[in-house]
């Protein structure tokens, strides 16, 4: 499929994005690279993200920025409202990377690594 647009949504320093980017463009995609730390999360983005994969995808519930909110807190995100104030508020919580495939039929999210449904596309 021809895509109009690729968006890796990440953190530089991300192993994960690290990997993910550099494997993108050893097979010839083009992307564009959309920093958390420089350019923040936008919440239209992260809404279309939680509605096409669901929030527990997104959500890196086994990182670092996970571990650190206290067990109230995790308890607490069991939706994508509940989760949305704590991901905008830390983007390191966002499962890494996101990547928006657009293309003439609409948008398709993938989130994390995975060249083999990249590969598929």
């Amino acid at each position: 499929m021809k895509y109009t647009a690729i968006t890796v949504y990440g953190i530089p320093n991300c192993d994960t994005v690290k990997k993910a980017r550099t494997w993108l463009s050893e097979h010839g995609f083009d992307y564009v690279f959309h920093d958390f730390k420089k350019q923040g999360l936008p919440e239209k983005a992260l809404s279309s993200w939680m509605k096409a994969v669901g929030w527990e995808t997104v959500v890196n519930r086994k990182g670092t920025s996970w571990r650190k909110l206290s067990p109230e807190e995790q308890a607490s995100v069991t939706s994508a409202s509940a989760a949305t104030p704590f991901v905008l508020a830390n983007p390191s919580l966002v499962k890494r990377p996101v990547i928006e495939w657009q293309s003439a039929k609409g948008t398709d999210i993938t989130v994390g690594f995975q060249p083999e449904q990249w590969l598929a596309r």
